[in-house]
């Protein structure tokens, strides 16, 4: 075979393996499923993993007091859902609240509808929100003062419509870039 076309050959077959890179931190096969059982702030309703399933659910931990990082990480995610059109409807943002002292369903229920109408408060008792956090490896804290203080990690978690976990950030900054991973997902 002549050597230039064994050369072309090989970079068709190259370009055909993998896709183009994901924008976020693939971590397909090394993190759970997505798994929880929570009460949606919208309507006090109980929800488990089970009700989202079939859309790419983005799972962000967070508390409403929060001064900075919380509501610009969720105005970054509406951008995303913006920049989707109507594949928006095919998403849902999961803010799991990790000051549920503070953070009422009502408190909630107010503060998520200030992004877009796909991201949902979710609040669980002690014992709930502690497994949730646990089983992505996500680290919070609340001391209650004055001043109550709150920490938690930053990153953001996205589940393809079968609820596995698919990739994570620490910065949403890119709202087009993470749209175009979310398309890939749906």
């Amino acid at each position: 075979m002549n050597r230039v076309v064994f050369f072309a050959l090989m970079l068709v077959l190259a370009g055909c393996g993998r896709g183009a890179p994901w924008h976020a931190t693939d971590i397909t096969g090394a993190m759970p499923a997505l798994q929880f059982q929570m009460t949606r702030a919208s309507d006090g309703a109980a929800v488990t993993a089970a009700d989202y399933r079939g859309r790419v659910t983005i799972l962000y931990f967070g508390y409403t007091n929060c001064p900075d990082v919380c509501p610009a990480t969720l105005a970054n995610l509406a951008d995303m859902l913006q920049r989707l059109g109507p594949d928006a409807g095919k998403v849902r943002v999961l803010f799991v609240t990790v000051d549920p002292g503070r953070d009422t369903l009502g408190v909630l229920k107010k503060y998520v509808a200030a992004f877009a109408p796909q991201v949902e408060g979710l609040r669980g008792d002690e014992n709930a929100l502690a497994a949730l956090a646990r089983r992505y490896r996500v680290a919070y804290s609340v001391t209650v003062g004055p001043p109550t203080t709150v920490m938690h990690s930053s990153a953001v978690f996205f589940f393809d419509p079968d609820g596995r976990a698919r990739l994570v950030t620490l910065t949403t900054d890119d709202a087009a870039g993470l749209a175009q991973d979310v398309k890939r997902l749906l």
